[in-house]
């Protein structure tokens, strides 16, 4: 139990868009500093943790990524409880991903915290040739939604660390700004226990009233 406080916060992060952008493959090389060139699609949820520093505050990111696809649409509301950022990825090589953006923007604030902090992140810039997402559009989208832009690359790890970093970083102003009120931010807590059963057990204060 003494490894419990090596970080002050930890913050819940969601992966989302559509199937094939590449989000694995972002939370591989965000993680592990890895890239699976045969990656299969990702079946139901799975996580990974990295613990950052951001300013004086040590940070756990608990990146969680899900498949794009329909028919894993039922884990919607606990996959996002407790998110306080997501990154939502599209395919700037293929259209019809980024078309579907404003589709998953629905349903991040249809299920998300309302002060979550959202990355409009356009995969795979190393296929430059093939892009049919002009980066200022995407950039003006992004802007008009008050969300965070960068493009990325997996494959090559351009701008995947800056990504979760400036994700990571805008969390920890507003926990710190105090513009995110305590109780809205379920995932913010001072406790390393991890996934979705866990929340009901972070205020457990009462058991100290017995001394």
């Amino acid at each position: 139990m003494g490894t419990d406080m090596t970080y002050n916060f930890v913050f819940k992060v969601v992966l989302i868009g559509e199937s094939g952008v590449g989000k694995s493959n972002l939370l591989a090389r965000f993680t592990k500093n890895e890239f699976n060139h045969d990656s299969r699609t990702t079946i139901g949820v799975e996580f990974s943790t990295r613990t950052i520093q951001v300013e004086t505050a040590v940070i756990k990111a608990q990146i969680w990524d899900t498949a794009g696809l329909e028919r894993y649409r039922a884990i919607t509301s606990a996959y996002y409880r407790g998110a306080v950022g997501a990154l939502l990825v599209y395919d700037l090589t293929k259209h019809l991903t980024y078309e579907y953006v404003e589709r998953w923007l629905k349903e991040l604030y249809d299920h998300a915290d309302p002060h979550i902090v959202i990355m409009l992140v356009g995969n795979k810039n190393d296929l430059e040739g093939q892009r049919t997402v002009p980066t200022e559009e995407a950039k003006d989208f992004a802007e008009s939604r008050g969300l965070l832009f960068m493009e990325t690359s997996a494959l090559e790890s351009v701008n995947v660390e800056a990504a979760f970093l400036k994700v990571l970083t805008e969390i920890h102003r507003k926990v710190a700004s105090r513009e995110v009120t305590r109780g809205s931010i379920s995932a913010v807590t001072l406790s390393p226990s991890i996934g979705p059963t866990s929340e009901a057990h972070t205020e457990s204060r009462s058991c100290c009233g017995r001394s």
